[in-house]
């Protein structure tokens, strides 16, 4: 049995590979350690957790889980310096290599990418904004001297759009991010022209940019490689409060044959356990 101290086993059909970020329930009122984590995604029978420091790693094997996306490590906030800005790159791909490295050892799959912020300086707003055209060909150049790196080692690169339109909280959305538009990180992937090198279809951002969600799984499923779901608006819990259908985005990506995993990466306003067990129910279609 998957469930111990759980009263029902969440999953039933499995057809969808869910992961826990760990992040989002480390930030909890309950804080929860990365043991626990590991711990709850076991008992709900999610074979992955993710966005978990190297370190932890030991941790998450031990529950016989695997970590399904790696941050590489860049100081600060991961998002902000980005391929987008050619001062980042010779530390974006130094970090990449030894990222992509110690996954293939642990048998992980992907690693993480994204634009960066827009302004030169990515951190001083008044240094000048890089432009659309410019951030997207500094990101074809960067991503392609890594690539090669990735096709060797069996290991995706998954670059993520990220909302820009809430300024309510520094996790909720990101003004200042380059890659705010679905179609401009699409095209900037396909440029890259590398079958290890994907998209991070976060539904949570692309509805709020966006909408039209199952119409832009369609026209990404070639280049589809991970999942992030939460509640809009919010980023809350998968409930009755949010206007996403999930049921329906999880049929998306059965009749798509999406093979990749499915992340709850919502920010916990009720009690942690009972919202997580609550989402993993929903997506398991």
């Amino acid at each position: 049995m998957c469930a111990a101290e759980i009263e029902s086993v969440t999953v039933v059909n499995g057809r969808i590979k869910q992961s826990v970020a760990h992040w989002c329930f480390n930030a909890s009122s309950e804080s929860w350690s990365i043991e626990k984590t590991c711990q709850v995604a076991k008992e709900l029978c999610c074979p992955a957790v993710e966005l978990v420091d190297q370190q932890e790693w030991p941790v998450v094997k031990r529950h016989g889980l695997i970590c399904a996306m790696t941050l590489i490590g860049m100081p600060g906030d991961p998002f902000v310096k980005g391929y987008n800005n050619p001062r980042y790159h010779s530390e974006l791909i130094a970090r990449s290599k030894l990222t992509i490295e110690a996954c293939h050892e642990a048998g992980f799959p992907n690693i993480l990418a994204f634009t960066g912020y827009k302004w030169r300086d990515a951190e001083d707003p008044t240094s000048g904004e890089i432009s659309r055209e410019e951030g997207a060909d500094n990101c074809v150049a960067g991503l392609k001297a890594i690539v090669p790196y990735a096709e060797q080692r069996g290991i995706n690169i998954c670059m993520e759009q990220l909302n820009t339109r809430d300024d309510s909280h520094p996790m909720k959305g990101h003004p200042g991010y380059q890659g705010d538009d679905l179609d401009y990180v699409a095209s900037i992937i396909r440029r890259v022209g590398s079958p290890r090198m994907k998209m991070l279809f976060d539904v949570f951002h692309v509805q709020i940019m966006h909408g039209d969600i199952l119409r832009r799984l369609d026209e990404n499923q070639d280049i589809l490689g991970h999942v992030h779901v939460a509640g809009v608006p919010g980023r809350g819990e998968l409930n009755n409060s949010q206007e996403i259908n999930y049921p329906a985005v999880m049929h998306k990506l059965l009749e798509l044959n999406y093979q990749g995993y499915v992340a709850q990466e919502f920010i916990p306003t009720g009690k942690p356990l009972e919202g997580l067990q609550e989402a993993v129910t929903l997506c398991d279609v």
